[in-house]
């Protein structure tokens, strides 16, 4: 007698391992080679195209880390205070104009250029100032409070490499050499449709039976998130001939189409025979959950990413597999998330051979340490539950359960934007 199931990821034929599809985008795709040069304002998230190198040291010369006098360690005393004449000063952007002397203190101010000669600085909080002198206590170290010429960037040395995403503190690395601009491959252009005759566009009215189309406006968001240059081509019908037009259409000026939807084995699911048609299809069925429908070809040299329809699965796989394969046509160096080690705040029990992510919010459990509950609604179609989560619980193929405070890999959301 047959018996019914509950899992709507049970349905028969050999699945794809996820660390076999990373490796075959890995093994199909190339990074664009064209670079632009762009604005440091503009240039947060982007490729570096070339390596760049320091053509000066930072700082440019030996500076005070503090505000207070710059001695001549010697001159100091290792057991007794040690009275000097301060006989000149030297604010920020300005020099003393001569080398300093034996004898004497000068008034520094922190990243002030240090006098030659000088190799310590004691903090003004330390000393005691007089009627043209500064009294300086014993212990200081030689050489304390004071910054070397090129501690931070030695001339010549690397700076950033090829391949490097630009985050925050790069492009204020680069502006700290000079640059106003930065070296960078070019924006991959990417198409982003959805497909289903029950999508509508928000802030239309919605008749029976219809949605607000919440993936195309998540997709463009992670998109334009890394760096991307975005098409919006809206919603497509559940018709293979429309589908397979507007692919063709977009596939000459773009690097990349990324639909949702249609990639199930439903009547009504065209997209994958849409792209078999006109292009070449490589997988399309992961051993995954959330997501098991993904499919990566080829539409006339553009790569095509098709995503399950149900939100949280688009969502989960942009992150997992579409984000990888962009960031290698992008050319970046580092497309590994990092995941870190937690104590899960629950059990379950999964099926063997899938690998499945769980989402899940960190609070700090007894000592300290970050323990992950899981989101008590789990469906595919719960969007909220991934903005109410903080990442992803990974379970292993070879999992089939998992009891509470056992020490788990967990995927930051933070890590996948």
């Amino acid at each position: 007698m047959s018996q019914l199931t509950d899992d709507c990821f049970s349905f028969g034929g050999v699945l794809m391992p996820l660390d076999e599809a990373l490796q075959r985008l890995r093994d199909r795709v190339s990074p664009v080679t064209e670079e632009d040069t762009v604005p440091l304002a503009t240039a947060l998230g982007r490729i570096l195209a070339r390596d760049v190198m320091a053509p000066f040291d930072v700082p440019p010369h030996d500076n005070a880390a503090v505000d207070g006098y710059a001695v001549f360690f010697d001159d100091l005393s290792p057991d007794a205070d040690a009275v000097l004449p301060v006989t000149g000063r030297v604010a920020a952007g300005q020099t003393l104009g001569r080398a300093g002397r034996r004898g004497e203190a000068v008034r520094i101010f922190t990243g002030a250029p240090m006098p030659g000669g000088f190799d310590t600085v004691l903090m003004q909080e330390d000393c005691r100032a007089g009627d043209g002198t500064v009294t300086i206590p014993p212990g200081i170290k030689r050489g304390a409070n004071r910054r070397s010429a090129g501690e931070d960037l030695a001339r010549g040395g690397l700076v950033l490499g090829q391949g490097r995403r630009l985050r925050p503190e790069d492009i204020g690395l680069l502006a700290s050499i000079g640059l106003r601009e930065a070296p960078v491959r070019r924006a991959l252009r990417v198409a982003v449709f959805s497909t289903g005759d029950e999508v509508r566009e928000p802030g239309v009215g919605l008749e029976p039976g219809a949605i607000y189309d919440a993936n195309r406006f998540a997709l463009m968001a992670a998109l334009a998130g890394l760096g991307c240059a975005v098409t919006d081509l809206g919603i497509l019908p559940d018709r293979e001939d429309a589908i397979r037009a507007a692919l063709e259409g977009a596939a000459a000026g773009h690097d990349a189409l990324i639909t949702s939807g249609g990639m199930s084995t439903g009547e009504e699911d065209h997209v994958k025979a849409a792209v078999e048609a006109a292009g070449s299809l490589h997988f399309w069925r992961l051993a995954i959950k959330p997501g098991r429908p993904v499919a990566l070809g080829r539409m006339d040299g553009a790569a095509f990413i098709g995503l399950p329809g149900n939100p949280v699965a688009v969502m989960v796989t942009f992150m997992l597999i579409a984000r990888p394969l962009l960031l290698r046509m992008m050319g970046a160096a580092d497309q590994e998330p990092r995941t870190v080690p937690v104590r899960t705040g629950f059990a379950v029990k999964k099926k063997p051979g899938r690998r499945e992510f769980v989402r899940s919010r960190l609070v700090r459990g007894d000592g300290g340490a970050l323990v992950a509950l899981k989101h008590p609604r789990d469906g595919a179609g719960v969007l909220s539950s991934l903005a109410e989560s903080d990442g992803l619980v990974i379970l292993g193929e070879d999992v089939a359960r998992l009891e509470p405070g056992t020490v788990v890999d967990f995927l930051p959301f933070s890590e996948v934007r």
